[in-house]
């Protein structure tokens, strides 16, 4: 599949078909992904598609599949390349053979059997090996009720041909030489497309090669060297420094950093140690793992990856749909046109010669002498070699092969292209708290002293009582101790009071820990002193609890849910770009207050339950219209994902595929949101850009064509050259600076 017009002919051929639940088409690995009924077998979509007029390089069940089974890119990439080169050369050779007779016949001397010699030259180009995929291509496409590039190639060098064999019963001109030369430039667009279209999507290429080939894995005690196809989950694969881990699992032995930017898109190494999850083919930097395999095959993250890519990059944009309703009926209306501009010239041939002879003046390959016939015929086939709309269907699928793949190398999918022209008309982004702007985990924060007392006796003796419990505030009151490196010793005679707070003995005195009605229950002294630092705290969103020692209060720790150091600057990048952010979130209003004063939020709406998100959703669409995002964790938030028009979810690790999302943050990180909306409004420019040169220069050049003052053979260079000017523009895009 060349273009968007060979997916389209290929996912109708198939729709036919009983049991077909969806089709999704990749130009970019030239495949097609189907989701059928149980009776529908795979002989009978080959058929289809072959019918079609393409060929199937392989076919493969995806539930049977592991992960060595992933279509090889070499197999299919390089097959196409390979086929392409190999149509050039056969073509190219005669050809060129046939313009060296045709110089020497018409400059020096008289070739004997010139017209005989040419003709046989020219067969194998325009009718054989090199034409018959064109012509078998044309036919196909007329019987399955389309008509796609090919029928133009196919009219503009089949006829010629013909006209030219007329030559051995009457005298005239030879057309065969064109013939020739169409499909030989035809071959070689053919060529350069390929090729550079390789270069625009490396991105599904790097991913597809970046798994490791073999696993070391633990089997009756012995160290073994597997293939990754035949991983199974509960394996134990050991990974040693420098390796790639095999498949994704859970650290189970060891210590060590792993090297994960292929997933998150950050160079620096993650610490991993026991019961913390690993992902396949991120390479473990330095200590020995021994990792339990969770996921293996098609389920694993990398092969998650692909899939989303994949399905960005056969996925349609908008603005595309519109240009393939164009274009489903320039193809016929360029066929009426070279037949009106064939008639034109042959009734109104010397009224119309004084256009040749003024563009004879400045186009040497206008010839005023010509015939009305040659005339004729050379403006009927130049209309329909230059209209071939190659560029059209170039247009939108190499901007999103290459949009596609910088957003999966900075860890960001996006799985629509609807998506893509969304957001680049972004005017709100709605922001979950927990998880999303915040760490979604409490972290100390806060530690105040009474007067006298000094602050690292407070927060030693009161990580000393919290130790003995598994609340999550308390725990972050014992890391937040160790972090500082400050003793956590024993505690005796542990008592917790049920949503007030826990009471200890450490050695001889009587330690108390909660909120301020359980010390004034038990007639803590001292509180006054702490009055104004407890309040200023609250006020800031933190959650409080006061310490006191024998009955006398001694200070206070605070713990948060800690903002994402990155939080701050994406709202930032978002107001520079003209965005409202509004923060949606079930947590209490002072709490939310808090958090959207210190990171820069717009507008704040707290106590929102999940159900009550899409309701919120709904009003801010009703106040801006169709212009809004929701960023959540895809889990609770999976309602306001899919009712807001676009979707980004917060993923991390082998949790990427949220389906609820249009858009992904592998890493978690909110500045990635902004990397995907610039990313969506750089590569929906290139696709307007790329539509509108492909619109221009056929709508400028089919008139020049019609009046006779574009040879067919210019035709041709100048449709390869606009095809490759679409792929080029869209490989620039490249160049976008995403990062924040």
């Amino acid at each position: 599949m060349n273009s968007d017009h060979c997916a389209g002919i290929v996912t109708a051929s198939l729709r036919r078909l009983q049991g077909i639940h969806e089709v999704h088409t990749s130009i970019a690995t030239h495949s097609v992904r189907v989701s059928v009924a149980d009776d529908t077998t795979i002989t009978a979509l080959t058929d289809a598609v072959e019918r079609a007029g393409y060929e199937v390089v392989d076919a493969i069940a995806e539930h049977d599949q592991s992960a060595s089974s992933v279509l090889d890119p070499d197999l299919v990439e390089e097959r196409h390349f390979a086929v392409a080169t190999r149509r050039l050369v056969i073509a190219a050779v005669p050809t060129t053979l046939i313009m060296i007779l045709m110089m020497v016949h018409m400059l020096w001397l008289p070739v004997p059997g010139y017209l005989a010699i040419v003709a046989a030259l020219a067969f194998p180009v325009v009718l054989l090996y090199g034409g018959w995929a064109t012509h078998r291509s044309a036919w196909l496409s007329l019987t399955n009720r389309t008509a796609n590039m090919d029928v133009l190639i196919s009219l503009g060098s089949l006829p010629p041909y013909l006209i030219g064999l007329a030559g051995f019963i009457y005298p005239m001109t030879s057309f065969i030489e064109m013939a020739a030369t169409i499909m030989t430039f035809h071959m070689l667009g053919r060529y350069l497309e390929a090729r550079a279209k390789g270069s625009a999507s490396q991105a599904i290429r790097r991913l597809l090669t970046l798994g490791a080939k073999t696993a070391s894995v633990l089997r009756d005690g012995n160290e073994v060297e597997v293939p990754v196809a035949e991983l199974e989950v509960g394996d134990v694969m050991v990974v040693r420094p420098g390796e790639k881990i095999p498949t994704d699992g859970t650290v189970i032995e060891g210590t060590s950093h792993v090297d994960e930017s292929l997933a998150t898109g950050e160079s620096l190494p993650v610490a991993k140690q026991d019961g913390d999850t690993v992902l396949g083919a991120t390479v473990n930097k330095e200590g020995r793992l021994k990792v339990k395999a969770s996921r293996v095959g098609a389920d694993t993250f990398l092969s998650q990856v692909i899939r989303l890519v994949e399905e960005a990059q056969g996925s349609k944009v908008p603005i595309q749909e519109f240009a393939d309703r164009i274009t489903a009926r320039f193809v016929p209306a360029v066929i009426v046109i070279s037949l009106g501009s064939l008639a034109a010239w042959l009734v109104f041939g010397e009224r119309l010669r004084p256009i040749l002879t003024w563009g004879a003046g400045f186009l040497p390959w206008v010839n005023p002498e010509a015939s009305i016939p040659v005339a004729a015929v050379l403006a009927a086939v130049a209309v329909l070699v230059i209209a071939c709309p190659c560029a059209l269907g170039l247009a939108t699928p190499t901007a999103l092969m290459v949009g596609s793949g910088m957003g999966a190398e900075h860890g960001v999918l996006i799985r629509s292209g609807e998506a893509i022209q969304t957001l680049k008309d972004i005017k709100v982004v709605v922001l979950d708290k927990t998880g999303t702007i915040t760490r979604g985990e409490p972290e100390l924060t806060d530690v105040v002293a009474a007067p006298g007392i000094d602050e690292t006796q407070v927060l030693s003796i009161a990580a000393t009582v919290e130790n003995a419990s598994e609340h999550p505030l308390a725990r972050a009151v014992v890391d937040g101790a160790r972090q500082r490196n400050i003793r956590v010793g024993d505690v005796h005679n542990f008592r917790s009071a049920a949503a007030r707070g826990v009471e200890g003995t450490i050695g001889a005195s009587r330690i108390l820990i909660g909120n301020r009605r359980l010390l004034e229950e038990s007639a803590v002294e001292g509180l006054a002193a702490l009055d104004a630092d407890l309040a200023q705290l609250e006020q800031r969103g933190r959650t409080v609890v006061l310490v006191a020692e024998n009955n006398v209060a001694i200070g206070l720790v605070a713990v948060a849910d800690a903002i994402k150091s990155e939080s701050r600057n994406a709202i930032a990048a978002m107001h520079t770009l003209g965005i409202h952010v509004v923060m949606l979130t079930g947590d209490n209003e002072r709490a939310a207050e808090a958090v959207a004063a210190e990171v820069g939020i717009d507008e704040v709406h707290a106590g929102v339950l999940p159900e009550g998100k899409v309701d919120e959703i709904r009003t801010l669409q009703a106040r801006f219209g169709p212009h809004i995002v929701m960023i959540g964790d895809g889990i609770n938030d999976a309602p306001a994902l899919k009712q807001a028009n676009v979707g980004i979810a917060i993923g991390a690790g082998a949790d990427v595929a949220i389906e609820a999302a249009d858009v992904t943050l592998v890493s978690g990180e909110l500045t990635k949101a902004v990397e995907a909306i610039r990313l969506s409004q750089a590569t929906y420019r290139k696709i307007v850009q790329n539509l509108f040169w492909a619109w221009f220069y056929n709508g400028a050049a089919i008139p020049i064509a019609a009046i006779g003052l574009l040879h067919p053979m210019i035709g041709v260079v100048a449709m390869t050259a606009s095809s490759l000017s679409v792929i080029g523009n869209s490989v620039l895009l490249r160049r976008t600076k995403l990062t924040v």
